[in-house]
């Protein structure tokens, strides 16, 4: 039973990493990094972008990212006494991506966080209005300090 335990435990933790290597998109036409530089070719094609953008405006989909975000705030202040500290950089860069994808519903943004708070934000948007959402939109989430924002306007 011991053997049969611990061959279990040891098959969550396993797949539980190897889940968590993914780098957090708003699309899956975003860039894989957001140190990468965007070229044209990685544009999201039209119906990707409206079938993206008809999901993220929708009632039910913003009110599931707003819970998700309240849940972790929530739980981030019972673990932390409220403060932003000890702050996982996936949990970090989770949730400003459900941030913008709430927010800017027909970008293709790729999301990283470091340990430190920054927070690297790459990919496309459609408009000047949508690119200078991202930053204050990304700093409303307790643990960002600085937002670096690599993303470009492409009609």
């Amino acid at each position: 039973m011991r053997k049969l335990t611990s061959l279990l435990l040891s098959s969550v933790l396993v797949l539980g990493a190897a889940a968590c290597q993914d780098t957090a998109q708003t699309s899956a036409d975003a860039p894989d990094s957001a140190g990468t530089n965007v070229t044209q070719t990685e544009v999201p094609s039209a119906e990707s972008t409206q079938a993206a953008q008809e999901d993220a405006q929708s009632d039910v989909r913003r009110a599931q990212l707003d819970s998700d975000i309240r849940a972790r705030e929530q739980r981030n202040n019972a673990f932390n006494d409220g403060a932003s500290t000890n702050r996982s950089e996936a949990d970090l860069a989770s949730q400003v991506r459900s941030k913008l994808e709430a927010n800017i519903p027909n970008g293709a943004l790729t999301v990283e966080a470091e340990e430190n708070g920054t927070v690297k934000v790459s990919g496309t948007v459609t408009n000047q209005d949508q690119l200078n959402k991202i930053e204050p939109l990304a700093k409303e989430i307790k643990g960002v300090n600085n937002v670096v924002v690599n993303a470009k306007v492409v009609q």
